[in-house]
């Protein structure tokens, strides 16, 4: 009988196969986890609000060059004002996804413990919602002023 254990690359989540995650050289390295803690939706100290609007700003900002480069009117001369205009309705849109995702998430009267990320709770995700829409707002104009 031999003892030799060949190496797991892909193994169940600290040993529990119940869990429903597997462990990776990817899903558990530090660079992972840093990375990750870094982004403003896992980012400790931030309220919802501000974790909206940084969000939000990245999205408008970037969202913007695909409809004024690949649009139907990328040729013409108002291309950079179509493009502004779809990338804030595309945000419009967005953000009432939010708000229905919210609404059906966390409408329920339960009681929820206190939790690390405000914006597991009602009130909390409406606030992230609000502040995606004005940073999606900001990060479009910026944008388009920047196309000028």
């Amino acid at each position: 009988e031999s003892t030799y254990k060949p190496f797991d690359v892909v193994s169940s989540f600290e040993g529990d196969p119940f869990v429903g995650h597997l462990s990776t050289p990817i899903t558990t390295s530090n660079i992972t986890k840093t990375y990750l803690s870094l982004l403003p939706a896992y980012q400790s100290g931030l309220s919802p609000l501000l974790r909206g609007i940084n969000i939000g700003f990245v999205h408008g900002y970037f969202l913007l060059g695909p409809f004024v480069k690949l649009g139907p009117l990328r040729d013409s001369q108002v291309a950079n004002f179509v493009g502004f205009v779809s990338t804030i309705s595309l945000i419009i849109i967005l953000t009432t996804c939010l708000l229905i995702y919210g609404f059906g998430t966390f409408s329920k009267t339960k009681t929820v413990k206190k939790n690390v990320i405000g914006i597991l709770s009602s009130k909390g995700w409406n606030q992230f919602a609000s502040g995606f829409i004005v940073g999606g707002f900001g990060g479009a104009s910026i944008a388009y002023i920047l196309l000028k």
